[in-house]
C-alpha cells in the first residue's frame, strides 16, 4: 500500500503531498448522531430576517412620506446587516444579488446572546 493510501485522514497538495494531519479526521459518526437528533425539528419553520437598519420616525413624520420618500437608517453603507430567526439575532451578513432577487451572505455567526 501506498503512503497515501495508508492515511486516514489528510489533505493532499497539489502535488500530491500530505498537508494534514491523522487526528485531523472529522467525526461522521458525531454528525451523524446530531442529525438522527434533530430530525424531529427539520421540518419546523422559523421567520429568518434581514434588517438593513432602524430608524424613528413620528406618526407625522411616517404619514408624509410617500413614492420616492427617502428614510435614512443607521447603517452606512457596506455595513453589516444583521440576520435574525424568530426575532433573535444570529448572524451578520451582506446582501447580494442572485438573478433578478436579492440574498444574503452571511460574513459573521453570532453565538450566546450579544
Amino acid at each position: 500500500m501506498s503512503d497515501t493510501e495508508n492515511m486516514d485522514w489528510q489533505e493532499l497538495d497539489k502535488d500530491g503531498a500530505a498537508t494534514g494531519s491523522d487526528d485531523a479526521a472529522p467525526d461522521t459518526t458525531e454528525n451523524a448522531e446530531t442529525e438522527g437528533d434533530l430530525e424531529a425539528v427539520f421540518d419546523i419553520p422559523v421567520k429568518v430576517s434581514a434588517v438593513l437598519g432602524i430608524t424613528k420616525l413620528s406618526v407625522s413624520q411616517l404619514l408624509k412620506l410617500g413614492p420616492g420618500s427617502v428614510v435614512e437608517l443607521d447603517r452606512k453603507v457596506g455595513e453589516a446587516i444583521d440576520i435574525y430567526v424568530n426575532n433573535r439575532l444570529v448572524a451578520r451578513g451582506e446582501v447580494v444579488l442572485l438573478e433578478e432577487k436579492l440574498g444574503i451572505t452571511m460574513t459573521e455567526i453570532i453565538k450566546g446572546s450579544e
